[in-house]
């Protein structure tokens, strides 16, 4: 037995580090087994020497610890920590994907719509106010595409369907707004033809034929008072093509519903419609009791419906999923000038919440379902509900207005019944 550098009893030459009386390592891992093993008690070195891997033992001012045998430096061998450099690469992978897919995203935004292009509009109010608006577009549409979704013909271009989704400080509100509905025009020059038109009235949807999404924005700020901070539109094609993306969108109705003009043939339960028979779905109304404005409540369902569906798991998270309809959607998305991804993204977000419970879903109040008009049969408000509904968004306050009655859900509304 013989004293080591570090004043420790070992087997043999301390300094020939080829025996077998000596591991350089052990000595460090192990401490003085000799001493304990004979009944010597603690060596008081060891409670002066720095603990095996403290600061001190690899500090530049420590003592002679920190040296193995002739003065060499001892070094621990290197953990390997397999978790930590998985996670590292797979979060390195998210952000990589996540940032290129932003990118790519933001690149297809079809930014077509100048909100301003149409005179004096209302000062901004508290919150933020989207219009989301579903076209007759057939744009994408071959000959046989438009005859087996009972489109009609390609001529003209009108809304299907029209939402003002207002998000704020009492959380989301959408409110449908009949295309029939009986408004005033405000008046407007033509961009294409320089034409002074004085205010008139006429059918909502009609705007949209008359100066686009620019006169349509114009037009609900002009009949509610609020300021449309936001636009986003999507035609016949690309609803098709998102509702396919996705694998089909599940609906339960509570009834059958058939309507030759629209194409839709749908037994009552619950059942996964794929793109032709969600679009004519949401396009029937015929079948309704309320017409138009049963139309609409559909219309708020399955975007619920839609939008649950989209952010399942199964295709969030699933680029072979996701880029599908990410791509479905981007191609015949139609926006405004101001409208960022970021802003994008929240507006779905707002739908989500709207759709899945922790928000409001109504229709513009209504006194008449059939006011006779010039232009045929129309939908008139109840302006005093209505400016009182309008005037809670404008302030942001918490919305008043209920409403009851729809033909279809989405499994998760059948489900918590």
């Amino acid at each position: 037995m013989v004293r080591d550098p570090l004043n420790r009893w070992v087997e043999g030459d301390p300094y020939d580090t080829a025996g077998a009386g000596y591991d350089g390592f052990a000595v460090f891992q192990s401490g003085s087994p000799d001493r304990a093993a004979t009944g010597a008690g603690p060596d008081p070195a060891d409670a002066l020497a720095p603990r095996p891997g403290s600061d001190a033992e690899y500090s530049d001012h420590g003592n002679a610890s920190r040296y193995g045998p002739r003065g060499s430096r001892a070094r621990r061998p290197k953990r390997r920590r397999p978790v930590r450099r998985t996670a590292i690469a797979l979060l390195t992978v998210v952000l990589g994907t996540s940032l290129g897919t932003y990118s790519w995203a933001d690149t297809k935004l079809d930014r077509d719509v100048d909100l301003n292009t149409f005179g004096i509009r209302p000062p901004a109010g508290e919150g933020t106010n989207y219009l989301i608006v579903g076209s007759d577009s057939r744009e994408g549409l071959s000959e046989q595409d438009r005859k087996e979704l009972h489109t009609g013909s390609p001529g003209g271009r009108r809304t299907d369907s029209m939402i003002v989704l207002h998000t704020g400080a009492h959380g989301t509100t959408m409110v449908s707004l009949p295309r029939d509905s009986w408004i005033t025009i405000p008046g407007y020059t033509s961009p294409a033809t320089g034409k002074r038109s004085a205010p008139t009235k006429d059918k909502l949807n009609a705007t949209f034929a008359y100066g686009g999404p620019q006169l349509l924005a114009r037009t609900v700020e002009h009949n509610t008072g609020l300021r449309i901070d936001h636009y986003a539109e999507i035609g016949f094609a690309g609803f098709v093509n998102i509702v396919n993306a996705v694998g089909g969108v599940p609906i339960c109705l509570d009834r059958d519903i058939k309507d030759e003009k629209s194409g839709s043939d749908l037994r009552k339960g619950c059942q996964v419609l794929d793109g032709t028979e969600s679009l004519a779905f949401v396009r029937q109304r015929h079948q309704e009791a309320q017409g138009d404005l049963g139309r609409t409540r559909n219309q708020r369902k399955f975007l619920s419906a839609l939008a649950h569906r989209a952010a399942a798991p199964d295709t969030a998270l699933n680029p072979f999923e996701l880029y599908p309809a990410l791509s479905a959607g981007l191609d015949t998305l139609i926006v405004d000038r101001g409208m960022s991804l970021r802003d994008l993204m929240s507006m779905f977000q707002a739908v989500q919440s709207a759709t899945g419970g922790r928000g409001r879903q109504v229709s513009v109040p209504v006194a008449d379902l059939g006011f006779s008009t010039p232009k045929g049969s129309a939908v008139r408000w109840n302006m005093a509900q209505a400016r009182k509904l309008f005037g809670e968004l404008k302030h942001d306050r918490p919305v008043s207005l209920t409403e009851k009655g729809s033909a279809g859900r989405s499994f998760a509304h059948h489900a918590a019944e």
